[in-house]
């Protein structure tokens, strides 16, 4: 569920040791962070009860304790940290902007600040899963667990593995295919990266179109999105026009939103249906 409910803290000071020269790690300066929350306030605004919000005060005291623990270079990564932390430790948080302000920055000029301000969210995304060699039903496991250890990445729901005859005109053994809904703080770009890693290290090798391969991995859906970028097209390509993709994400996410026409996944999977009935 998507809130518009905001939770803000604004310059948090620290005397902490980022920056590249040593001078910066030596000797330290002031930092000022700003936090925006993006959560639901409904429960507690009706309850008044503490637990069904987000505690400020402990939010401040976790990223006081990380900023002072490291050292890095860039406000970047100490931005990145910090949304990181928030995300994985807050599960009621769908998105937080982190804003890092350095008053003292050495730039000699006459400046208030330098900053960096990053927003960051929890992503829902939708992987079609397939194999139609050697032992299908343990490459489909052991491609999942990878999917499942990636970082600061969780498999949500599975749906039923179905077994499909194979798309094209390559003779071939049939196919396991089903789908998953992870929840990830990547963006497409590197989870795209994570899975063709994962398919590379399974020994997948792309030389036939439409071919056998041990594994493969395909994002269909991300968040409402609609990238069309040179390595990575989402909603993914011919998903609305396969059964073997349709099925199973219709059993897990029947009312999730085809962002190309605005349509339901089950009216999707009801639309080919007819048309397949129909020859």
């Amino acid at each position: 569920m998507r809130t518009k409910d905001k939770i803000y803290i604004k310059d948090l000071e620290l005397i902490a040791y980022h920056g590249v020269l040593a001078e910066e790690k030596e000797l330290g300066q002031k930092f000022l962070i700003s936090l925006e929350l993006n959560t639901s306030l409904r429960k507690s605004g009706l309850t008044d009860d503490l637990t069904k919000t987000v505690s400020y005060a402990d939010i401040c005291d976790d990223v006081e304790q990380l900023f002072l623990s490291k050292k890095n270079d860039l406000l970047e990564k100490c931005a990145e940290e910090i949304a990181e932390l928030i995300l994985k430790k807050n599960k009621t948080i769908l998105e937080v902007k982190v804003k890092i302000k350095k008053p003292w920055a050495p730039v000699r000029k006459i400046i208030d600040y330098a900053a960096v301000e990053i927003i960051r969210k929890r992503h829902r995304v939708y992987i079609s899963f397939g194999s139609n060699l050697g032992n299908k039903t343990e490459n489909i496991a052991i491609a999942l667990d990878k999917i499942n250890k990636l970082s600061n990445t969780e498999i949500i729901k599975k749906s039923t593995i179905i077994e499909t005859e194979p798309f094209g005109n390559v003779e071939q053994d049939m196919f396991l295919n089903g789908v998953v809904e992870l929840e990830t703080l990547m963006d497409s770009d590197e989870l795209l990266e994570s899975l063709l890693n994962i398919e590379a290290e399974m020994g997948r090798i792309r030389e036939i179109k439409w071919g056998p391969r041990i594994i493969d991995l395909d994002i269909l859906l991300y968040d409402d999105d609609v990238i069309n970028e040179e390595n990575l097209t989402v909603p993914h390509p011919w998903m609305n026009e396969r059964m073997f993709v349709l099925e199973p994400l219709s059993e897990i996410a029947p009312n999730a939103v085809y962002p190309l026409n605005g349509k339901r996944i089950w009216e999707l999977k009801k639309e080919l249906e007819k048309k397949e009935s129909q020859g």
